[in-house]
């Protein structure tokens, strides 16, 4: 067999062969974007957490393919019970097991770690073609399971890896799975030997489980817009009006399918239609009140609970902006908090929102419920602040409405009601309001990546990320002062 393939490879091939092929001769193609470099730190946190789940391990070193395969196997035949990226390769197959239970006689068990908080059905493939290279191999796999997180977990004090994690038996599924791989494996070897590129239309499997670098490239023969350009639609609906041959939005725009905000954004895109509902815009903003506040948060998310009384994957506030004004033509003021890095930034940031914003005013987001969530969590865990955290929480307005129902639509959102879209739509050309004039920092993933990393860095490096932390959050708030300022406008 002249197929090489990894467990990753093997696992990309079982969503599309198309992609593996792609991989291997058309990699400039590829779209980086979908990757998640915070995605894949954090599966290499929970890969090394989880390997103590049975106490002592030892673990094989990364490097040299030759020297793990050698590594690996002195480990086994020294008995050694416990192997974190135990390596093997059959036929050019090859895989690294995350934990490996060594039983002795070749009866071995195999843990495959993922930091999901749920079973996905590709890790059933994953675990199975680790099953399929040991069984070649002459190894007798007496279990097959699928380490992940639990996602009801609640710190209190030091991690506890038996309950952090969730071990799920799947070798019912990894055995029904064998002769899938061994079929699949020899029309794989044809599709990968192929000098071009294989037929394979678009379909679901082009976001299932994940969503493909080569999306684009595989759309590209597409009219701009198409029918994956329309939002707020199913990616399922999306191909199938896409089978029908329902392309463009000239194609789409008498589509039955498409109705509502879908029906609305096409029409725009084709007439430059505009929509401006003045009396239900007028009716949100006379909800408002001065003194006016403009609130945004910004959070970060770790698979492993770092503080007492998270939870994995929380939103844990680090980081808030706020804009005000006192009264409709007074002077626009400007406050802001960002923790320390290293420290459970909750309690300053709730003690400091308390200060700048009293009690009974009336306090702006945009997109409301994600800020509401925070202050709840910060009411839950210090009661002493609760009263006025509840009170700044009962008194939140949201300026995402006119968009998200369409009060307020350009063809430029090209719909979305994301404040990404909306800003750029409102103030076309306006440097001020632009995001990638930002340094360093311009979306909210780079925000929370960055004030995580922040405890690793110089002096330097802090004080440079502190700056950009600070502006990208400051412009979310003036960003909604602008919004504001248009509503205004525009109702009158």
């Amino acid at each position: 067999m002249s197929l090489y393939l990894s467990k990753s490879k093997y696992c990309n091939a079982v969503q599309c062969p198309k992609m593996l092929w792609l991989h291997k001769n058309m990699p400039d193609e590829f779209d980086n974007s979908v990757l998640n470099q915070n995605v894949l730190e954090t599966g290499n946190e929970v890969g090394d957490l989880a390997m103590g789940l049975f106490g002592d391990f030892t673990e094989v070193p990364y490097g040299d393919l030759g020297d793990m395969l050698e590594e690996t196997e002195k480990l086994i035949e020294a008995g050694t019970p416990v192997i974190a990226e135990a390596s093997f390769s059959l036929d050019g197959l090859f895989c690294s097991v995350d934990i490996l239970k060594n039983k002795g006689n070749k009866h071995v068990e195999i843990y495959e770690v993922k930091s999901s908080t749920h079973l996905n059905e590709i890790y059933l493939h994953d675990a199975a073609y680790q099953q399929y290279v040991l069984t070649g191999l002459g190894y007798k796999v007496d279990e097959v399971n699928v380490v992940y997180i639990n996602p009801d977990y609640v710190r209190r004090g030091d991690i506890e890896l038996k309950k952090l994690f969730v071990i799920e038996d799947v070798k019912s599924h990894t055995d029904a799975l064998q002769y899938g791989i061994r079929d699949f494996l020899p029309e794989l070897e044809i599709i990968m030997d192929r000098k071009y590129e294989p037929d394979m239309e678009v379909g679901c499997h082009c976001q299932k489980p994940y969503t493909c670098g080569f999306f684009d490239y595989c759309t590209g023969r597409l009219p701009h817009p198409n029918i994956f350009d329309v939002s707020r639609m199913r990616f399922d609906s999306k191909v199938r009006l896409f089978n029908e041959g329902k392309y463009s939005f000239d194609e789409l725009v008498n589509c039955k399918e498409i109705k509502g905000n879908q029906r609305l954004q096409v029409e725009s895109a084709l007439t430059g239609k505009r929509e401006i509902n003045k009396k239900e815009i007028g009716g949100i903003l006379s909800s408002l009140s001065f003194p006016l506040y403009f609130l945004d948060f910004e959070t970060f998310q770790e698979a492993i609970p770092p503080y007492d009384f998270t939870t994995p994957y929380e939103q844990i506030p680090f980081q808030y902006s706020l804009h005000w004004l006192e009264s409709a033509d007074g002077e626009l003021k400007h406050t802001e908090f960002l923790a320390e890095a290293g420290k459970d930034p909750r309690r300053a940031l709730a003690e400091k929102l308390c200060a700048d914003i009293p009690k009974n005013v009336c306090t702006t987001a945009y997109n409301m419920s994600f800020e509401k969530n925070v202050i709840r969590k910060l009411a839950q865990i210090f009661p002493d602040l609760s009263s006025h955290l509840m009170n700044i929480h009962d008194n939140i307005q949201d300026l995402m409405i006119p968009f998200s129902k369409k009060y307020f639509y350009l063809p430029e959102m090209q719909g979305s009601y994301s404040i990404k879209y909306v800003l750029p739509a409102l103030y076309p050309n306006e440097p001020s309001l632009d995001y990638h004039n930002l340094e360093g920092i311009q979306k909210g993933d780079q925000a929370s990546n960055a004030f995580k990393k922040m405890k690793t860095m110089s002096p330097e490096e802090v004080a440079e990320t502190r700056k950009n932390l600070l502006a990208y959050c400051k412009l979310d708030t003036y960003a909604m002062v602008k919004v504001w300022e248009k509503l205004e406008e525009v109702a009158k």
